[in-house]
């Protein structure tokens, strides 16, 4: 209280802190693979354009290597594709071998380590590494390929808040992508397939690249316009002008199924992403807007409620804690991002002696209980048409 000369009103200053959850961003990219130039050991920092690429990691020229070997240069379109598409931000790592020879599974590993320090991103992708080598024809050339995709597996499960674009290896026929896609178990991956035709810029030829750096971008511009939760299928690739190969429909239909995700083209629209689904078998996240909206709830809540530490473990903190949280789900809600007619049909939060033992609070271990009802694409359209005429209902 205040220590006034003379009677009279006094006023002091307090601080009332009402703690919120902001929402953690969901369109950052980071992409690793062989570049031009540019930093081996780090990233550059944030790229929000062509130019800012070109000045860090040169144009789109061809890749040579020690032994004579070539390479188109995947990365420069994968970040092309992405700014065209709606990408404002992306980290590059670029993967080199000491002996400058085409980086293989271990040096797109230790690219991947250098983005483990940037918490932003939340799309990574690796644009080229399925490219397969010459020896295309020979047994080891799928390893090869697959061995490059764990590892970028491995980086997001490692993560735990990123997803993994995964491109299918070039000049696959569906039986060849069946074949890659069945080893892969992934909760945060998913597989794109076929490649896309482009024309390069540099030389004025048709070129096909990997779908990856499209989709990223796609996954930016669907959280802009629409958020997290919004699936990015139906939704157009930019700078497409075709295929690498045109898929039936029950090509499509058996590949859906499998876990691949197909790209095909519409005569007014032009080439679409047609299925969004993950590597993973377990039927709860067989969708990538589903994995992707729990991983933007999950990593926001998480640094929403960091004030918690330290604070006593008693009624008044859990108290605060679910309605922070509540307050969050609350608006996620109102955004459409969670089904039910209802807050109570769209979520739940718990945080009180039903989800703490007494040792878990002597051991200073606050434990909140999160529920949402995540909603899923409306994958298959169906209507039932039949034959009514007045006379029959009269």
């Amino acid at each position: 209280m205040p220590e006034s000369p003379a009677p009279g009103v006094g006023i002091e200053e307090a601080s009332f802190r009402l703690y919120s959850i902001q929402g953690v961003s969901t369109s950052t990219a980071g992409f690793a693979g062989p570049t031009l130039v540019g930093p081996a050991g780090d990233s550059s920092g944030v790229l929000t354009g062509m130019v800012d690429f070109e000045r860090e990691y040169g144009g789109g020229g061809e890749l040579t290597f020690a032994d004579g070997s070539r390479l188109p240069n995947f990365m420069w379109h994968g970040a092309r594709a992405f700014f065209a598409n709606g990408g404002r931000r992306l980290h590059v790592a670029r993967a080199r071998r000491k002996d400058d020879r085409r980086p293989e599974a271990a040096d797109l590993a230790g690219a991947l380590e250098q983005l483990e320090l940037l918490p932003e991103i939340a799309i990574v992708a690796a644009p080229g590494s399925t490219f397969r080598p010459p020896q295309s024809q020979q047994p080891g050339a799928r390893a090869w390929v697959v061995a490059n995709v764990q590892a970028l597996l491995a980086h997001v499960e490692k993560m735990q808040s990123r997803v993994a674009v995964v491109d299918s290896a070039d000049a696959q026929s569906p039986e060849d992508v069946r074949d890659m896609r069945a080893p892969l178990d992934s909760v945060r991956g998913a597989l794109y397939y076929p490649w896309v035709r482009v024309t390069d810029p540099v030389c004025g030829l048709e070129l096909h690249v990997p779908p990856s750096g499209f989709v990223a971008g796609i996954h930016a511009r669907v959280d802009a316009s629409r958020g997290v939760h919004a699936t990015p299928g139906n939704e157009a690739l930019a700078l497409a002008t075709g295929l690498e190969r045109h898929l039936t429909i029950v090509e499509q239909e058996a590949l859906t199924q499998a876990g691949i995700n197909c790209l095909r083209v519409n005569e007014q629209r032009g080439v679409l992403i047609w299925s969004t689904r993950t590597l993973s078998s377990a039927s709860e996240w067989k969708y990538v807007n589903v994995r992707r909206l729990l991983i933007f709830l999950e990593h926001s809540i998480d640094r929403g409620i960091e004030w918690a530490v330290f604070e006593p473990n008693a009624e008044p903190l859990w108290h605060n804690v679910c309605r922070v949280i509540q307050d969050f789900l609350y608006a996620q809600w109102r955004a459409g991002a969670l089904q039910g007619a209802t807050p109570d049909e769209a979520y739940f939060v718990r945080c009180d002696r039903t989800t703490m033992t007494q040792n878990d609070i002597d051991n200073g271990r606050l434990v909140c209980l999160v529920g949402v009802a995540a909603l899923r694409p409306a994958e298959f359209v169906i209507f039932r048409i039949g034959r009514w005429t007045a006379e029959g209902n009269a």
